[in-house]
């Protein structure tokens, strides 16, 4: 009991915990919490910070991927388009909550597969969308969970876009690990932890938050405005940057090269004047620099993590006690969601869990299906209610251009409850169910 409580893991991720809902800058919980987890594992203060520096370079490609983003977020902004769309589907859902809700999700859920540009629409059309909702009296909670369920689920169960990306790794390190599976049978079986998402998805929106909440009017700056509905010319050369973007993604697989063609095409074409070039990439760091550095941050988190040996030893403690499956899928359940709370990404825990859950699969006689949807609920658990996890950033950075909307006890905790839940009982109803 005394060698569990001293883990490195367990005491790092823990005191994140606390002291993100304590209201601590999440920022500094992360590095506070990683130079705790180092010296509890018997590393000195210099080498934690040394390995803590280089480990953020391991996000370095998602962080620029943001504020490329944010710059082409902002020129949206500021061609008006953003406020076009806000206002369009404010006339459609008139005094429609849910169908905002449920737009909103949508909206997502598309971000994740067939357009997949991740957050980054999000503090291009919700700021705008504010005041529909303070009018509505819709409680932001409720908006948190949908938006985190559409950048959360379709990457669980649909094989697109983001989802392809997850589900690869899935295959990639069962195969590594002396386990053939294609890639194209994982999404068979992960859509029982979509279908207990989907429950809890429902739950927080019909039942949890479903009574109004009074938020202030705080007039939230927007660039531009524009009162028009009317497409111009600048709409719909930032439309083709939109499209272009995709296609470069989709077509190199990378991101930030995407933006930045996106980006060219809106300067190059004069959708937006050249003189406000510096004021626009200033702009997209506003939006979305803070999500960008608490990504490479929460990477020097997760290599200090590593560096300690903590999980190797995590997973050595639990395993004399997995003398079943149910039981042995209830403690990797624990440990994933302890690890990816603290690294706050699903797709940089597949690896660390796979190497070690794999021979206990095999071990243990674990079916196909079993050993699917155990890694992959181990590994997505934790990524709502993260506060290092963009799942919960890019809501808060949307919900909360107003100032009223807290970061942990409205998003993260929200999304924790009615996710990460409904994910631990499918996970084991399914092992139960497959055997």
């Amino acid at each position: 009991m005394i060698t569990f409580i001293t883990n490195p893991i367990i005491i790092s991720v823990t005191l994140l915990c606390v002291l993100c809902l304590c209201r601590v800058n999440v920022l500094l919980a992360l590095i506070v919490s990683s130079v705790i987890g180092g010296l509890s594992g018997h590393m000195d203060i210099e080498k934690v910070m040394n390995v803590f520096i280089n480990g953020m370079g391991g996000n370095s490609e998602t962080a620029l991927s943001y504020i490329l983003l944010g710059a082409f977020a902002a020129s949206m902004t500021h061609t008006g388009l953003a406020q076009l769309l806000s206002k369009k589907i404010a006339l459609t859902i008139k005094s429609k909550k849910y169908l905002l809700i449920f737009i909103l999700t949508g909206i997502a859920i598309l971000s994740q597969n067939l357009i997949p540009v991740h957050i980054a629409f999000i503090p291009i059309l919700i700021p705008p969308l504010l005041a529909v909702m303070n009018h509505l009296k819709i409680d932001r909670r409720a908006v948190a969970c949908a938006l985190a369920f559409g950048l959360k689920a379709p990457y669980i169960v649909i094989p697109a876009g983001f989802g392809l990306i997850f589900q690869g790794l899935i295959a990639e390190n069962f195969v590594s690990n002396g386990v053939h599976i294609l890639k194209s049978d994982i999404w068979k079986y992960t859509w029982i932890i979509g279908l207990g998402m989907l429950i809890g998805y429902l739950a927080a929106i019909f039942i949890a938050y479903r009574k109004p909440r009074i938020y202030k009017d705080i007039e939230v700056k927007q660039t531009d405005k524009k009162e028009d509905l009317k497409l111009t010319k600048s709409h719909y050369i930032t439309i083709a940057a939109a499209i272009l973007t995709l296609v470069i993604q989709l077509w190199t697989n990378s991101l930030p090269l995407g933006a930045l063609v996106g980006l060219t095409v809106i300067f190059g074409f004069r959708a937006i004047d050249h003189d406000k070039m510096d004021k626009l990439m200033n702009e997209g760091v506003g939006l979305m620099g803070y999500v960008a550095f608490v990504m490479l941050v929460a990477a020097g988190f997760a290599n200090v993590m590593k560096e300690t040996g903590g999980v190797d030893a995590l997973i050595t403690m639990v395993t004399p006690f997995m003398t079943s499956k149910i039981i042995a899928v209830c403690l990797m359940l624990f440990v994933g969601l302890f690890i990816t709370m603290g690294i706050g990404t699903s797709f940089g825990t597949i690896p660390i869990l796979a190497v070690l859950y794999i021979p206990i699969f095999v071990k243990l006689g674990f079916s196909i299906p079993s050993m699917i949807i155990t890694l992959a609920a181990a590994a997505a658990l934790g990524d709502a209610g993260s506060p290092a996890s963009d799942t919960t950033l890019g809501p808060t950075a949307g919900l909360n251009a107003d100032n009223q909307h807290n970061h942990i006890w409205d998003t993260c905790v929200p999304t924790f409850v009615f996710y990460n839940i409904p994910i631990i009982i499918a996970a084991i109803l399914a092992v139960i169910i497959f055997k």
